[in-house]
């Protein structure tokens, strides 16, 4: 996997985070960032594509991979999405990007929705893979969702509950979880399931993601109240998965109107893992929106 990219740790907000990159040098850059329970691997077939055109950077989230794992507190603040939102920032300033765009998937897509209201003379425009807003879809609950994305809430009990659980079996809960939706199947190559199961097996790992699901019901949403109407200034390009729960539960460009200014987008035939499963059908339509959603030359890095 990700052959001819370069792999390195670069300090994010704090804590360093493990990247890989590659692309031409003066091209646009665009950072991809993962969901849960994966790493960057959930790019290697996508950012290949991408980086013929474009400086792909992608990380490991914090908490995630072989990123750092900081030490959490009560309010759960060091895996907000404002602190995970950060660190990417400070890794694209790193890198020599002070404007970018953005391709996201699952839990990554919540940090770049983060990123894109904090830092909004950032990025450019983002792409969000099979997620709706956070707050909006916590507040749509239903019974239907509830048994779907049962992790939602299994993972935001009190520590130490979901992780002695998770603890006991790592690889049977990843495999239950994601498996599952993929609607039984596995849509991972070899390399990239063996990535995960062996980030996963980490303790570090299991109780940092679930911090990452406890601050997103709670100090994410504070965070969100917080802005008091405000929304995503920038193009977005929202892609659902129709055989996933998105598609199934909510209407992802109506809450997406409610959350941004500028919004278009359409389900595609995938489950919720669509750039492993439809790896270039991604890649197009990314490619596709950024060239019509440019950087202008004078703020390209």
């Amino acid at each position: 996997m990700f052959k001819e990219f370069v792999a390195e740790r670069i300090e994010g907000d704090g804590v360093a985070l493990f990247v890989r990159r590659a692309g031409p040098q003066g091209a646009t850059p665009i950072v991809l960032l993962h969901g849960y329970p994966q790493t960057s691997a959930m790019w290697h077939a996508v950012a290949p594509i991408l980086a013929r055109s474009y400086q792909v950077v992608c990380p490991d989230l914090r908490g995630y991979g072989r990123s750092d794992k900081p030490a959490s507190d009560a309010s759960h603040q060091p895996y907000s999405k404002r602190a995970m939102a950060n660190d990417i920032v400070a890794v694209m300033k790193h890198l020599g990007h002070d404007r970018f765009l953005v391709g996201a998937h699952d839990r990554g897509a919540r940090v770049a929705h983060r990123l894109g209201l904090d830092h909004p003379d950032r990025v450019a425009a983002m792409a969000l893979l099979d997620i709706a807003p956070t707050r909006e879809m916590y507040a749509g609950t239903g019974a239907e969702f509830a048994r779907a994305y049962w992790h939602w809430f299994f993972l935001t009990q009190p520590h130490p509950l979901p992780e002695q659980m998770i603890g006991a079996d790592p690889e049977g809960f990843w495999k239950l979880k994601c498996f599952n939706q993929a609607r039984g199947n596995n849509p991972f190559s070899s390399q990239a399931l063996a990535e995960y199961l062996e980030a996963f097996a980490d303790p570090d790992t299991i109780h940092a993601s679930c911090e990452d699901y406890r601050a997103a019901a709670s100090i994410d949403i504070e965070h969100d109240n917080a802005d008091q109407g405000r929304k995503l200034s920038m193009p977005i390009l929202s892609l659902w998965a129709k055989r996933g729960v998105i598609e199934s539960c909510f209407d992802a460009l109506d809450l997406w109107h409610q959350r941004a200014e500028q919004v278009e987008g359409e389900a595609l035939d995938a489950t919720h893992y669509m750039a492993e499963e439809i790896p270039e059908d991604i890649a197009t339509h990314l490619s596709g929106f950024f060239s019509r959603n440019p950087i202008h030359t004078k703020e390209t890095a």
